[in-house]
């Protein structure tokens, strides 16, 4: 966690420089969704209908699902953005060479695609075992057992939640190992779960503390808009959600939009730094890899003649 910090601050122009860009420009698009794509009076129409129809249901419904498609897709690309380009700086940093945005560019722009690829299907790996562990539940409900099926649900829930955990650890390294070994998208899992192994309640206390550090510095980068906006008199929407209002004003939207953006800008190296130290440090713990970084970073007696690096292909 001290590697990625120090990562962030020495390399501080292009790290929070691209991580600013691209928040800048999801947080604008999120904006512009929540403000024009969202059909506020829709939804006021229904909070002020206790029987609505269905075309009111429908219509409402279908903009509520589009805005939220639109929004996720955009914080989708950025995050696959994000952890590209971050995770090429970071291993360069680890040889002690500077990166500047135009060559992290260069670089992380080949893997983007593999990037989104493997993010999907993680998702979809994790998402589906979590619907798996319901599916009995709900089929014993729908079969007329109501109370058996309720438990039954309650029940795989929890076990839907344990194992997409166990899932999230066991494959948090593979966006490290497609973009720095340059591995396909099954094959980058496969080598997260190899590195995972046997480190799995390591892995996951690192991740852990580093989520809520994240958490954290999120809330404090946010600080200073919310005191802002509270001091200026921009307040949210009056029970947005419970039953009031769902207009939003731009003052409110360009204020929480200004927190979004300070909190990603803070939030997401650390992240991405921490993935990619934690994987290159399971390499160092299993294959000697730090023989390979001094030989590449030049350190004297690491050379052609220095010490020879063991096997590390299994």
């Amino acid at each position: 966690m001290g590697g990625a910090f120090r990562t962030a601050r020495t390399h501080w122009r292009t790290v929070l420089g691209l991580t600013f860009a691209v928040a800048l420009v999801t947080e604008l698009v999120s904006l512009l969704v929540a403000r024009y794509w969202l059909d506020g009076d829709g939804l006021n129409a229904l909070q002020d209908n206790p029987e609505p129809t269905s075309e009111e249901l429908v219509t409402a419904l279908r903009s509520s699902i589009s805005a939220l498609a639109a929004d996720s897709v955009v914080i989708l690309i950025g995050n696959v953005l994000i952890t590209a380009l971050l995770t090429i700086i970071v291993g360069r940093a680890v040889l002690g060479r500077r990166v500047t945005p135009g060559e992290a560019w260069h670089d992380g722009r080949r893997h983007l695609s593999r990037v989104l690829g493997l993010t999907l299907l993680l998702g979809l790996i994790i998402i589906g075992a979590v619907v798996a562990c319901v599916v009995p539940g709900a089929a014993m409900m729908a079969a007329g057992s109501d109370e058996g099926g309720a438990s039954l649900i309650l029940l795989g829930s929890a076990v839907g939640i344990v194992l997409a955990v166990w899932l999230w650890i066991r494959f948090c390294l593979a966006a490290p190992a497609l973009v720095l070994e340059r591995q396909g998208v099954v094959a980058a899992l496969r080598r997260s779960a190899k590195l995972v192994e046997n480190a799995w309640w390591r892995t996951f206390g690192v991740q852990l503390v580093a989520l809520a550090v994240v958490l954290i510095v999120g809330v404090l980068a946010q600080l200073p808009t919310s005191l802002i906006a509270a001091a200026v008199g921009v307040e949210p929407p009056e029970d947005a959600g419970l039953g009031g209002s769902l207009d939003t004003s731009w003052s409110y939207l360009i204020v929480t939009g200004i927190g979004g953006v300070l909190s990603s800008t803070v939030a997401l190296p650390i992240t991405a730094g921490i993935t990619t130290l934690l994987y290159l440090d399971q390499r160092i713990r299993r294959e000697s890899l730090d023989l390979e970084l001094a030989r590449a970073a030049g350190v004297p007696g690491y050379g052609e003649d220095g010490p020879a690096t063991p096997p590390t292909r299994r």
